[in-house]
């Protein structure tokens, strides 16, 4: 069971699609379709090879209450800063999720 309490921070939900201003200017963009309640569980900076040399990734953690609504393609904005989606784990049955997040480059 999740409590309540450890749902401290505030993060938002955010799919890619577009949006049509008050001008009837449609423009592309992350659009917020939820805003949760979360439990960051872990926050790290990993380090990798890759073809350019090492860099690093900031990688998250966070617990959220259980959604059908949250896809690997969605992904997390919190304290002014993306992470993609990388990875969902369900908790019991239906009582909530993980999300494994990875900090996008822009």
């Amino acid at each position: 069971m999740m409590r309540a309490g450890k749902l401290d921070k505030k993060i938002e939900i955010q799919s890619f699609g577009e949006t049509v201003d008050d001008y009837g200017t449609v423009t592309e963009g992350w659009i917020t379709f939820a805003t949760v309640r979360a439990q960051v569980l872990q926050s790290s900076t990993e380090e990798y090879l890759q073809s350019a040399g090492t860099t690093a990734q900031t990688a998250i953690v966070f617990r959220v209450r259980w959604r059908s609504d949250i896809l690997t393609k969605h992904r997390v904005a919190y304290e002014g800063q993306a992470f993609d989606v990388k990875e969902i784990k369900e908790l019991g049955r239906r009582d909530g999720l993980d999300l494994r997040c990875i900090a996008t480059g822009g």
